[in-house]
C-alpha cells in the first residue's frame, strides 16, 4: 500500500492497525533544536483518546506516546529535536477482535470494506485494520510536534454542529471548549448536544457533526498561488481524516450566496499604520497565500457507519446479507476529529512555514 505519508518538506508517514500490536509516526523534515516535550504531545493526545465520556466509543486505550528516535538533550539539557527522523509509537492495548469475527467476510455499508478487498485483495476486518480512524492518533502525535515549528501559532478547534443543531456563532468561546465533552465553544448548546446524543447512543445509532479549525497568529506570505495553495493543501489534509465528507475555508459554500460587494474582505490601515481587514470571508487566505488573518477551516464528518440496525449488504462470496456491526463505537465520531483537525492545521502551517522559509530565508 502506498501513500502513507503527507507533507512536503515537514512530512509525517503513518504506520500499523487498529487491532495490531500497536501503531506509529515517523516524522521527517522537522527543524534541529526545535524542543520536543512528551508531556505536551501527550496532551493533544488525551484529547482524542476513547473511552474519555459516554459520548465517545468505549474502547479504553491510554494511547501513551513513546519518542524512539530524533531527540536529544541539548547543552541545556532540554530535549530538543536533532534534525533527524522522530519516530513515535502507541501501543494498542484493549483490542477486542472477537466483536468482528461475524464481518470477516462481510462488507459492512458504509465502511471501506468492499473497496478495500477488492483493491487489494486482502483486508484485516479487525475494527478496520489500516482504514480505522485509530490511524488518526498518530497525525495528533505528529501534529504536537508540528505546533512547535511556528512561532506563537494558536490552533483552536471546536465542534459547531451535531445533527442538525448548530451552535450560535455569538456565543463562541474558546475557554468552553474545554469545560465539555464535545469541544463545543458555546455553553448554551452543550447540554442539548448532551440530549440529543444520549437518544441517538441509546437507540444504537449514530449522527454526523461539522467541525470548526481555527488558527491565528498565522504569518503572512504561506503557501504557493497555483499548485501549493495554503487552502488546496488544508483541505487536502482535512479530507483525509476518516469519515470527512466535506470541507469549507471562511465563508465556504455560503460565498456562493453573496454579492461581490458582501464577500470581498475591505482593508483598512490602523493606528500604527499596519493593515487590517473588516472581514473574513476568505478564512485568511487570498490567491493560496495567507494574510494574516485567522486561518479557519471547517469540514462536516459522516455518522458512524457501524450501528446496530441491520443494514443490506454482500459478502465476497457474492451472497446478500444483512449486517449488524457489533463492538464499541462512536456515536458521534465528529467528537474526537476535533483534535484530528487542529493536528492536519498544524502540520500544513508547519509544512508551508518551512516552505516559505526556504524559498524567501
Amino acid at each position: 500500500m502506498s501513500y502513507n505519508i503527507f507533507g512536503h518538506v515537514f512530512k509525517f508517514m503513518t504506520w500499523g492497525e487498529s487491532h495490531g500490536v500497536a501503531i506509529g509516526c515517523v516524522v521527517d523534515g522537522c527543524p534541529p533544536n526545535i524542543p520536543i516535550d512528551a508531556a505536551e504531545i501527550q496532551k493533544f493526545l488525551d484529547l482524542r483518546k476513547p473511552g474519555t465520556s459516554r459520548h465517545t466509543t468505549q474502547r479504553r486505550e491510554a494511547d501513551l506516546v513513546k519518542i524512539l528516535s530524533g531527540v536529544f538533550e541539548n547543552d541545556d539539557g532540554v530535549l530538543v529535536s536533532t534534525g533527524t527522523p522522530i519516530s513515535l509509537m502507541i501501543e494498542n492495548t484493549d483490542q477486542r477482535s472477537k466483536d468482528y469475527g461475524e464481518i470477516q467476510n462481510q462488507y459492512r455499508p458504509g465502511h471501506a470494506d468492499f473497496t478495500y478487498q477488492n483493491k487489494y485483495g486482502i483486508r484485516d476486518h479487525r475494527g478496520g485494520g489500516r482504514s480505522s480512524a485509530r490511524e488518526t492518533a498518530m497525525r495528533v502525535a505528529a501534529g504536537g510536534i508540528a505546533r512547535q515549528v511556528v512561532p506563537n501559532i494558536k490552533i483552536t478547534g471546536g465542534l459547531v454542529q451535531m445533527g442538525d443543531l448548530k451552535i450560535n456563532y455569538e456565543n463562541w468561546d474558546d475557554a468552553q471548549i474545554s469545560q465539555n465533552p464535545f469541544f463545543c465553544p458555546d455553553a448554551e448548546m452543550v447540554p442539548k448536544f448532551e440530549a440529543y446524543l444520549d437518544k441517538i447512543r441509546k437507540a444504537g445509532s449514530s449522527v454526523g457533526a461539522v467541525i470548526e479549525v481555527r488558527a491565528s497568529n498565522v504569518p503572512v506570505g504561506l503557501g504557493a498561488p497555483i499548485y501549493a495553495k495554503l487552502d488546496q493543501d488544508l483541505a487536502s489534509a482535512m479530507m483525509s481524516i476518516n469519515a470527512v465528507k466535506s470541507v469549507e475555508i471562511g465563508a465556504g459554500s455560503d460565498a456562493a450566496a453573496l454579492t461581490g460587494e458582501e464577500n470581498a474582505d475591505q482593508i483598512r490601515i490602523d493606528n500604527h499604520g499596519e493593515p487590517f481587514f473588516l472581514s473574513n470571508n476568505a478564512g485568511g487566505i487570498l490567491g493560496g497565500i495567507s494574510s494574516g488573518q485567522d486561518v479557519i477551516v471547517r469540514f462536516a464528518v459522516k455518522p458512524t457507519s457501524s450501528i446496530l440496525t441491520k443494514r443490506q449488504s454482500i459478502d465476497k462470496f457474492g451472497k446478500q446479507v444483512d449486517i449488524m456491526t457489533k463492538g464499541r463505537h462512536d456515536p458521534c465520531v465528529g467528537i474526537r476529529a476535533v483534535p484530528v483537525g487542529e493536528a492536519m492545521m498544524a502540520v500544513v502551517l508547519a509544512d508551508h512555514y518551512l516552505l516559505n522559509r526556504a524559498q524567501n530565508g
